[in-house]
């Protein structure tokens, strides 16, 4: 088991890269997320390919924008986002390599992703994950994200969604 300071000291030896969602920095990620996707809700890894992507477009500065963590030159987290409204930012495709799990890498990920937005101007973050996905549940919960009462929002087969959001306390994380 990795201690907590192990876990802080494993996180602030990340660099996080600014990328394209075409870069090849991130595909090793999406690549194992869809068929992370396909154990837990059914379907085949290169059909949640298909809509794994967010358009290039959306994810541009300065509206949008998608971090790589790297540690020692390999990517093991990163995650998306984009314009949801003019106050809040939207986080997308947050994921963590398994070989990398449990070491604070998601958090800290979150945390950058909550100050690059913040210093783009948002000021509260809105984001969805699925009902088949309680390590991510939790990570927003222990993070302060709260979840909302989302009562429109579609299910799609065996996902379910559960929208979170976070507000800026003045504009930042």
């Amino acid at each position: 088991m990795i201690s907590r300071s192990s876990r802080s000291t494993a996180a602030a030896q990340l660099r996080f890269l600014a990328v394209g969602p075409d870069d090849p920095l991130a595909q090793p990620l999406l690549a194992e997320l869809a068929v992370e996707y396909s154990h837990r809700y059914g379907g085949t890894p290169e059909m949640h390919l298909g809509w794994l992507p967010v358009p290039s477009a959306e994810l541009a500065p300065p509206d949008g924008g998608l971090l790589i963590g790297l540690l020692d030159g390999v990517p093991v987290t990163g995650g998306a986002f984009r314009r949801f409204d003019a106050d809040t930012v939207e986080f997308k495709r947050i994921w963590t390599d398994s070989e990398y799990r449990r070491r604070g890498y998601a958090k800290a990920l979150l945390a950058e992703l909550e100050a690059t937005a913040a210093r783009r101007g948002y000021r509260r973050v809105y984001l969805i994950t699925g009902n088949r996905q309680p390590e991510a549940e939790a990570l927003y919960r222990t993070t302060g994200y709260t979840e909302m009462d989302e009562p429109s929002l579609p299910s799609w087969g065996p996902f379910h969604p559960i929208a979170f959001g976070k507000a800026f306390d003045r504009g930042k994380p």
